[in-house]
């Protein structure tokens, strides 16, 4: 069982947008809100270079911002995260179902220590983060180094994901994909299950997706 964090888990989107649009002011513009949604669900390399073209700054050093967003982040993380409808109640039906269960997220390993307070680090046998990889998502490397460290067949897996750029990492590695949107709609596609929330998910759910 492979789990995105952000949007998928926790409701933390909401979090990235407030720490983002604070560092916007801090560098003396405004973010738009079609800058923000394109940043869900990517790297923090990508998002960054949306930001910087958002502002009309180019050539602004990088490393500055994602230290000054990262510290922001963390202190929001720190007051706690919110669970997303029904994911809270899944993740333990997983676990308590001795199912192999892995986080593959696109946030760093800094930020999602911290998240983990909430989430128990105990609920995953891998954690998958987004500075961890060479190629993040949309790229497959992420489910598939999931699957790999969890010693399990990648199209034996279920992915739920919240975003597009999640969507498509988790499809390309060869997964079974649960989508359930959160920030952006999500448009079908062949072969992605789509649902409004996790409530009502469970394990036996789970299976027939990879039947």
């Amino acid at each position: 069982m492979l789990f995105d964090m952000d949007g998928t888990l926790v409701d933390s989107e909401q979090i990235w947008g407030i720490a983002l649009a604070e560092l916007a002011v801090h560098a003396g513009g405004v973010l738009s809100d079609s800058a923000r949604l394109a940043m869900v669900g990517t790297s923090m390399e990508h998002s960054m270079r949306l930001f910087r073209a958002d502002l009309g700054q180019p050539q602004r050093p990088e490393a500055p911002d994602v230290a000054w967003l990262t510290a922001r982040v963390r202190e929001l993380f720190a007051d706690g995260l919110v669970w997303r409808p029904g994911a809270m109640e899944l993740l333990h039906a997983v676990r308590a179902a001795g199912i192999p269960t892995a986080l593959v997220t696109s946030t760093g390993r800094q930020l999602v220590e911290v998240a983990l307070k909430t989430l128990g680090a105990e609920n995953f046998d891998v954690v998958v983060c987004g500075d961890e990889v060479e190629r993040p998502k949309p790229d497959p490397e992420p489910y598939r180094t999931a699957a790999a460290s969890l010693g399990v067949p990648i199209g034996s897996c279920v992915a739920i994901e919240d975003s597009p750029s999640g969507v498509a990492s988790a499809a390309a590695a060869g997964a079974a994909v649960l989508a359930v949107p959160a920030e952006l709609e999500l448009a079908p596609v062949d072969g992605v299950h789509l649902r409004s929330t996790l409530t009502g998910v469970d394990p036996v759910f789970l299976a027939g997706l990879v039947s």
